[in-house]
């Protein structure tokens, strides 16, 4: 009896060294693998099982042990691994890292790209090239894509059947709103058009009920801010620049905008415009004065502050103005006083 009751006792003590050994290896294998810093970049894909996970750690040498790991991960059932790309260390314990990839705790590779009001669609694509690598042509391919314009007139509300206008340079001028954009690095050219084109929606819903009012639509509404965006310096003019072009359009005058010009020229606004741009007819150039109404499309992407103040014209009742040579605008109600300006300032 007392050799039976000594051999339990040999058994048991012999069961809880195992145990003890088991728990001392499974807590040693959560360890960190240095004691020295040695930062790893550690990517988790999208759609990535725990187990693969687990083996990519080991390759990456951030964990001592699969099988520590594995129990610990089975031990936690509340761990959620979020993708993304990560900056982990080697000195860092099984339970640190783990803490790290249920907080999503990623690096921030976004590119972060500001568009500039103002500016033309052409003058967006360099941006758009320089920091994805996309060629000048790819970005203009994408956006001449008729069939892609089509997919986008039936996913957006503001956009209609005007952008397929065969006389625009560019069908989606004036709708690339200008903003500061954080994309992902292998963002598509469409990812960037279709961030772009959200910000927009957002923008032109806070305008739904003044645009329905004026009874105007959206083309129209972006076209004539964009004239607003590029005729004017200084906030305080652009409600009035916004009245001078209602008041022409009402008046049947020709909106006499240099700005159209240049746009039809395709120059930029410090080149000069000789005889032959401003007699141009193409469909932009409103400095022709046998043209009346408003450019086929916007001549630029403009900023919201434009877009209310087409919509919010001034209460004045001037006709015209001028551009000194600091771009300072003088406004006139007749052509007389229109005349003089240009004579004291020109």
């Amino acid at each position: 009896m007392r050799k039976i009751k000594k051999k339990t006792i040999i058994l048991l003590i012999s069961i809880l060294v195992v145990i003890l050994l088991l728990v001392g290896l499974y807590f040693y294998g959560l360890t960190s693998v240095s004691s020295k810093s040695e930062p790893v970049t550690f990517n988790v894909s999208s759609g990535t099982g725990v187990k693969q996970v687990i083996n990519d750690l080991r390759k990456s040498n951030l964990i001592k042990s699969k099988i520590a790991t594995t129990l610990y991960v089975y031990l936690h059932p509340d761990l959620i691994i979020q993708a993304g790309s990560y900056e982990l260390d080697r000195m860092l314990d099984t339970k640190e890292i783990f803490e790290r990839l249920n907080n999503g705790d990623v690096i921030n590779n976004d590119i972060r790209i500001t568009f500039i009001e103002g500016k033309r669609l052409i003058d967006y694509i360099p941006l758009i090239t320089k920091n994805f690598g996309y060629s000048e042509e790819e970005v203009l391919n994408v956006i001449k894509d008729q069939d892609y314009l089509e997919s986008l007139i039936a996913k957006y509300d503001f956009l209609d059947n005007s952008i397929l206008n065969e006389k625009l340079y560019y069908s989606l001028e004036g709708y690339l709103f200008p903003a500061t954009y954080d994309f992902s690095p292998d963002a598509k050219i469409t990812d960037i058009i279709e961030k772009m084109l959200d910000k927009t929606q957002n923008v032109l819903d806070n305008y739904s009920t003044s645009i329905k009012e004026k009874k105007l639509s959206n083309h129209e509404v972006l076209t004539i801010a964009s004239i607003i965006e590029n005729e004017t310096m200084v906030p305080e003019d652009r409600s009035i620049v916004s009245q001078v072009i209602y008041k022409r359009l009402d008046s049947h005058m020709s909106l006499g905008m240099d700005v159209t010009a240049y746009y039809g020229a395709r120059k930029s606004l410090s080149e000069e415009l000789n005889d032959v741009d401003l007699n141009s007819d193409n469909a932009y150039n409103t400095r022709n004065t046998s043209f009346i109404g408003l450019p086929v499309g916007p001549i630029s992407n403009p900023s919201e502050a434009s877009i209310e103040a087409a919509l919010n014209p001034s209460t004045t009742d001037y006709v015209y103005f001028y551009a000194d040579k600091n771009g300072k605008l003088h406004f006139a109600k007749t052509n007389a006083e229109f005349q003089e300006i240009i004579r004291t300032y020109s």
